[in-house]
């Protein structure tokens, strides 16, 4: 028999201390047997006292005592942290400790348990089911990109006379090595996470349970072990080899003529994921300080530009910042000091289309009439892509280093994203569900773009006076209108568009002179003004505040904002 309950099966009277107890006074809380119930009630008439039996008594659901088994613990000790009877009370033990009523100290732990629970549900179990459903993209990406790769081999290959069909084999046989052992250590990664999320289940579970009980002894024991899933599972990305094909010619080994493999990787990246947030679990539950809006943002440095018609801003670093104008010169300004430390021309001459800065500080711009995404790298100019029938618009880089890319066709009817990695294109975001374009289309239509920290892709569509905003696989979230009334109660037509830490969408209004916040799923927050004039270009830095590119002819400034806690 469990000695608590076999203590309590044998409970006596707390007056007689012979007689078992049959009856528990809720008011006093004393344990009687039917004999003394009358002389305990005698002894204090001042007071009401309620009567139930022992069977149904509420005090049931106090533990026993570990040092003295008949005795109910009522008490709770702080720095022992352990429950205490009576008995232990008057004891040299717990003198000039801090004693608690035990039912307040029931209510704390239930509540610190529900916080850990929230947690657990809102938080890193959401989280982990979207790695494992990263991860397992990733897995057929890889498949479908191996095919690819394959399928380039192959049609390489039927240019060649039948004596290379044996090289050819084995060059299909190394990349299947290759896939094979990455989709296994994928496979591996994908299974431990899984196990995480039954562990994580396995806990919520557990914690339902505790949190519905009516045994404290259960709520005391209770270990919640939050802290072994908050450090996430590194991130795996894997790097494909590229096949690069060889010139034929006789002097050369076929092998080297016909081209090969180039070395490929599988990285692990530490802090590869974030923890998935949602409102409620910022609020609830939640050990770090969440930022919260200004509700009066300032502005923190003002930087002056020589440029006039400033439409583009972007961070290098929390330091300086690239900026473009109607003119083909980009230029990079210190923010502190607010003076020019470098320009670059672009190749063509010719206006860029949008800018953006790569992981490793490379500096991208587009060429619209030129066709071509550029990036700037020891000081040289190289294209990376070069279209046909389509001119790039906007671009920017994103968080796997990919390059999205937003471009119109050659007779502005038809408008797209597309996601490359280096100059191969992966991804095609063009059509909702039943077939509508989703980006408005014409000569004098303007797109702005980015990525949030969600994975969501967000385009700043004036053409359509919206703000659209797709997930990672393309499908169409919503489309925000504005929000009326506007400052100037002027029509809705974003231009730049950012994101920041918490997944705000942040995009310029320039003819209601401010910035729109909305949240990940559209929900409006607030306005920016801090008296701007035609807000245009738009971004963040790592700490949160905003840089706003003016193109007012008047006002060719950027503005440093501070809009968070």
């Amino acid at each position: 028999m469990e000695p608590r309950i076999s203590a309590q099966d044998v409970m006596k009277c707390n007056m007689c201390e012979t007689a078992d107890a049959k009856i528990r006074c809720d008011s006093c809380l004393v344990n009687l047997c039917t004999t003394c119930v009358g002389t305990h009630t005698i002894s204090d008439e001042s007071k009401k006292h309620v009567f139930v039996k022992f069977q149904s008594r509420k005090s049931s659901l106090y533990p026993g005592c570990i040092l003295h088994g008949y005795k109910q613990c009522e008490t709770y000790c702080n720095q022992c942290d352990i429950p205490v009877c009576n008995t232990c009370v008057a004891s040299d033990q717990h003198i000039g400790h801090d004693l608690l009523k035990i039912l307040q100290v029931l209510d704390d732990k239930k509540r610190k348990i529900i916080e850990e629970q929230t947690k657990l549900k809102e938080t890193i179990y959401p989280t982990y089911q979207d790695i494992a459903s990263d991860v397992q993209n990733r897995m057929s990406q890889l498949e479908k990109e191996h095919e690819d790769l394959s399928t380039d081999i192959t049609s390489h290959g039927e240019v060649w006379h039948r004596e290379i069909d044996k090289l050819l084999k084995k060059l299909k046989a190394e990349d299947d090595e290759i896939k094979n052992a990455q989709l296994r250590v994928l496979q591996k990664h994908l299974d431990e996470i899984n196990k995480k999320v039954s562990d994580i289940k396995d806990e919520i579970d557990s914690n339902d349970m505790t949190i519905n009980s009516k045994d404290i002894s259960k709520v005391f024991s209770a270990k919640v072990n939050v802290d072994r899933y908050t450090k996430l599972p590194r991130k795996l990305v894997p790097s494909l080899p590229e096949f690069i094909p060889g010139r034929i010619d006789e002097e050369e080994e076929l092998r080297k003529i016909f081209g090969a493999l180039s070395p490929s990787s599988l990285i692990s990246e530490e802090h590869g994921y974030s923890m998935k947030t949602t409102q409620k679990s910022l609020e609830v539950g939640s050990s770090t300080p969440v930022k919260q809006l200004l509700d009066e943002p300032e502005t923190v440095t003002t930087i002056r530009t020589r440029q006039i018609y400033l439409s583009g801003v972007v961070c290098l670093n929390d330091e300086e910042i690239w900026t473009k104008e109607n003119g083909s010169i980009m230029r990079l300004y210190s923010i502190n000091q607010g003076s020019e430390l470098k320009a670059f021309r672009t190749k063509s001459d010719r206006m860029p289309g949008g800018i953006a800065v790569t992981k490793n500080g490379d500096l991208v711009y587009t060429d619209y009439d030129g066709r071509s995404v550029n990036i700037v790298k020891n000081e040289e100019i190289e294209e990376v892509i070069k279209l046909q029938k389509w001119k790039p618009r906007n671009v920017c880089s994103t968080f796997s280093s990919d390059l999205l890319v937003i471009m119109d066709s050659d007779d502005f009817r038809k408008s797209k994203v597309v996601r490359y990695s280096g100059s191969t294109e992966k991804q095609t975001i063009q059509f909702d569900d039943i077939g509508k374009s989703l980006f408005s289309s014409g000569f004098l239509y303007r797109h702005m773009i980015t990525e949030n920290r969600n994975l969501d892709i967000c385009v700043s569509d004036n053409g359509a006076k919206s703000v659209v905003v797709v997930n990672q696989a393309g499908k169409l979230k919503f489309r925000y209108k504005g929000h009326t009334p506007a400052p100037k109660n002027k029509p809705f037509s974003p231009r730049g568009i950012t994101t920041d830490s918490l997944c705000h969408i942040l995009t310029a209004d320039p003819f209601n002179d401010c910035v729109h916040i909305i949240d990940q799923d559209g929900q409006f927050l607030c306005f920016i003004d801090c008296e701007l004039s035609e807000p245009w270009g738009l971004c963040t830095d790592t700490n949160d505040n905003l840089f706003v590119a003016q193109r007012s002819m008047f006002d060719s400034r950027v503005k440093k904002i501070k809009y968070l806690q």
